[in-house]
């Protein structure tokens, strides 16, 4: 049994392994770094919760491919990024910067915040003002001692009724 987990372990090492890598060779260590800073900064948009730098599909691997080239092509960082922000929007950037175009992925989320607060106190205080009990008149006053005196009655009958039961079978 254990021959046989040892070798399952084994293949399944093997086929992780096995996954194509790519690899980039720079001219110096800074072109290295902003390959890596920019990989990372750059979402996926096939994945889109992924940067480029994680995801495997096929269109991180072109954007690897395209930021290499750019580099050794003497480009830097901000030239890359507006590249890729002309080609791709602004999607393309895990932090879009804040003009008009994005006011929505940046304000949006406070505003349906605020108007959820605004709704819950509404919900809230109407739930409040209701639960508040209201003043009987006199009719109602008098229908509900009737009806708790008839309740009363039938309690008494049906603990009598019981109390008989018992003394019979004593």
């Amino acid at each position: 049994m254990r021959i046989l987990f040892a070798a399952v372990f084994l293949l399944f090492q093997l086929s992780a392994s096995a996954a194509p890598m790519d690899t980039y060779k720079f001219e110096s260590d800074e072109q290295e770094k902003t390959f890596q800073k920019l990989s990372e900064e750059l979402r996926c948009l096939v994945c889109q919760n992924q940067s480029i730098a994680e995801s495997n599909a096929d269109l991180a691997n072109d954007l690897r491919a395209e930021i290499h080239k750019l580099l050794l092509a003497g480009k830097n960082e901000a030239e890359i990024k507006a590249f890729m922000v002309d080609r791709y929007g602004d999607y393309v950037l895990y932090d879009p910067p804040f003009k008009p175009l994005t006011w929505l992925l940046w304000i949006g989320p406070v505003v349906i915040f605020l108007i959820g607060l605004f709704y819950a106190r509404g919900f809230i205080a109407r739930q409040n003002s209701s639960a508040s009990p209201a003043e009987l008149s006199d009719e109602e006053s008098e229908r509900l001692r009737e009806l708790q005196s008839e309740l009363n009655v039938s309690e008494r009958e049906t603990s009598g009724e019981k109390n008989m039961k018992r003394g019979k079978r004593s």
